[in-house]
């Protein structure tokens, strides 16, 4: 039995898609289970999230992999930033060694360090170091930006333009990524647990998943725009301005607010590989260019 976390997301659902295509009996700790779509009937059901430390043991019973999706990169009402990714996952892994979980699958980030400006990227960092120092076989995927079409930026970007001449963009938009298409990770998850036919598996500790391209923010959002057919011109807006508008924003609006100052922030911190691509082709996969995967035949 494979536990999976974050089924609902950009990697959980393409990943939970080959995951049962394959026959892996896989059970979700989600939620609410309508979120799951048609595959909650092919799946086993745990309730529970990141806030409820107790439905892991009911979530982990039976379980021998463990692949923990689940992060949020705002704060919700059931926790912070850190409490959901740093503390959560350290409680996860406890109850995984509890409950003889053989092997502990988690996706931090690219960057990811205790001395990050961002407090998502410190938070995955304490995260990370909590899976390192287990007992159980564990495998870190570190991923640039990944992104999927009609995802949440991209779809912020696209209805952004619609209304609005000009993109702002916080800061220069300078800071660089290697974008990945979540269907190429989810392939490296794939064949790193040896699921694939003729794969047999990869036992390395740390995989970094980088993309072909080295993209600036600004790059990135140029492309999104003209896959979007609204190319615009872009602003950049002073760093400090936009985080004082997006804070009060989050004050009017609490949940509601379309961005937050964290989610924001992240854009400004690189998240490249020295390595490039090589962790995703030593997994067996040839990740795609962004603007190929937008629909640009040229890119």
């Amino acid at each position: 039995m494979l536990l999976l976390t974050g089924a609902t997301g950009l990697v959980g659902s393409a990943l939970l898609r080959r995951l049962t295509a394959a026959g892996t009996p896989v059970r979700c700790l989600v939620r609410d289970p309508r979120r799951l779509g048609s595959d909650r009937v092919r799946v086993q059901i745990a309730l529970g999230d990141l806030s409820d430390p107790p439905s892991f043991r009911n979530a982990l019973r039976g379980v021998r992999t463990v692949v923990h999706l689940a992060a949020v990169i705002r704060d919700q009402p059931g926790g912070s930033i850190e409490e959901l990714n740093g503390i959560a996952t350290w409680r996860m892994v406890q109850a995984a060694e509890r409950a003889g979980v053989e092997h502990f699958v988690f996706f931090s980030a690219l960057g990811a360090t205790s001395h990050d400006r961002t407090r998502v990227l410190r938070a995955k960092a304490v995260a990370e170091q909590a899976v390192l120092a287990s007992d159980i076989r564990h495998t870190v995927f570190a991923p640039s930006l990944v992104y999927a079409p009609g995802d949440r930026l991209i779809t912020l970007l696209s209805r952004l333009a619609m209304i609005l001449p000009v993109m702002p963009t916080s800061g220069r938009g300078e800071a660089v990524y290697q974008p990945i298409w979540a269907e190429d990770v989810a392939d490296c998850v794939i064949n790193q647990l040896g699921l694939a036919a003729g794969v047999t598996g990869h036992h390395h500790e740390r995989f970094e998943l980088a993309g072909p391209q080295t993209l600036s923010h600004r790059e990135i959002v140029e492309l999104v725009l003209h896959a979007a057919g609204r190319p615009r011109r872009i602003a950049a807006v002073p760093a400090p301005l936009v985080r004082r508008a997006l804070r009060a924003g989050e004050l009017l609006m609490k949940s509601r607010t379309p961005i937050t100052w964290d989610e924001a922030e992240l854009l400004e911190v690189s998240m490249t590989s020295r390595l490039g691509t090589a962790d995703v082709n030593g997994l067996g996969v040839t990740p795609q260019q962004m603007g190929a995967v937008l629909g640009l035949t040229s890119a």
